[in-house]
């Protein structure tokens, strides 16, 4: 087995076809098809299923290219690290869901100042692309709800944030404290492009099912705060978010949900069995941090 057959499959599997992945791999594509043939034998499983007119992976193929994909991130890495051996500084990429959710950046700021010369970068995806990209190496760490973790992702939950509703500033719940769940069933609720935050969407869905009904759900979608919050100012719909959400938009209030509260289980995320020293200072800090705010002292009364 050579690390270009690995290479070869992955650019294989995400065209589907062995013209153009041939093309982007500047081979012919009957080297291309000789190659995954050698590999299939050197596995010892069929791992594509080639017709005439389409290309799929086979079972086998789809775990297979999980591993593929993470072996050969650690080779860019190691041939990254040996690059800058002796004068890179360590880098750290971790996966944040909006620039307007203030928690990971309150850890991130703590581990920061414990190591000067770790250079952080942030990467925005929703939960299941972190999953994806945890899984294969491309993120170190990232954070959200982890109740559909797949295996090889570990968890530390750290935070249930309060759940509350953005509403319009001329709203008639402008002038509660509180919004009790069971009056949504009024409004429209905008929700989140579900293949970027299906977790938040099924939180909100059950929430409102065990207050007795379905919401009406607004048809358009959004992928982020600020585009939710344009949406809510317009007098649209409402949209529900956590207390962590730290940005106050122009024409929209938030207020907390009542009866009952409802808290959204935050959690840090990270590759099982990934060792490094930064990874674990993250999850630390988010355990202190937790333990010195108080972020989970509303533990019995949240859902995971």
């Amino acid at each position: 087995m050579e690390l270009r057959q690995l290479r070869y499959f992955v650019t294989l599997s995400e065209e589907l076809h062995f013209g153009r992945a041939a093309a982007r791999e500047h081979i012919v594509q009957s080297a291309l098809s000789q190659q995954i043939q050698r590999l299939e034998r050197a596995v010892g499983v069929r791992l594509v299923e080639r017709t005439t007119h389409h290309v799929e992976l086979t079972a086998a193929g789809v775990a297979f290219l999980v591993e593929a994909r993470q072996i050969l991130a650690h080779v860019e890495r190691a041939a990254a690290v040996a690059r800058g051996a002796g004068n890179a500084s360590p880098a750290l990429r971790v996966g944040i869901i909006d620039a307007g959710y203030d928690s990971m950046p309150q850890i991130l700021h703590e581990v920061q100042a414990r190591f000067p010369d770790l250079v952080i970068h942030q990467v925005e995806a929703g939960v299941p692309e972190q999953y994806q990209q945890l899984v294969d190496g491309r993120l170190d760490v990232g954070i959200g709800r982890a109740a559909l973790a797949p295996t090889g992702v570990a968890s530390h939950l750290f935070r249930h944030d309060p759940l509350g509703v953005m509403i319009p500033s001329d709203h008639r719940f402008a002038s509660i404290d509180g919004v009790p769940v069971a009056v949504l069933a009024q409004e429209p609720l905008l929700l989140a492009e579900d293949v970027q935050a299906p977790e938040f969407n099924q939180f909100t869905i059950e929430m409102c099912r065990a207050a007795g009904f379905t919401p009406t759900v607004y048809e358009g979608t959004v992928e982020s705060i600020r585009a939710a919050a344009d949406l809510v100012a317009q007098g649209r719909c409402l949209y529900c978010v956590p207390a962590s959400c730290i940005s106050t938009f122009p024409g929209t209030l938030w207020r907390p949900l009542i009866e009952p509260a409802s808290y959204y289980p935050w959690s840090v995320l990270w590759r099982a069995g990934d060792d490094s020293p930064y990874v674990a200072a993250i999850v630390a800090c988010a355990r202190t941090m937790s333990a010195r705010l108080g972020w989970l002292a509303t533990s019995d009364r949240a859902a995971g």
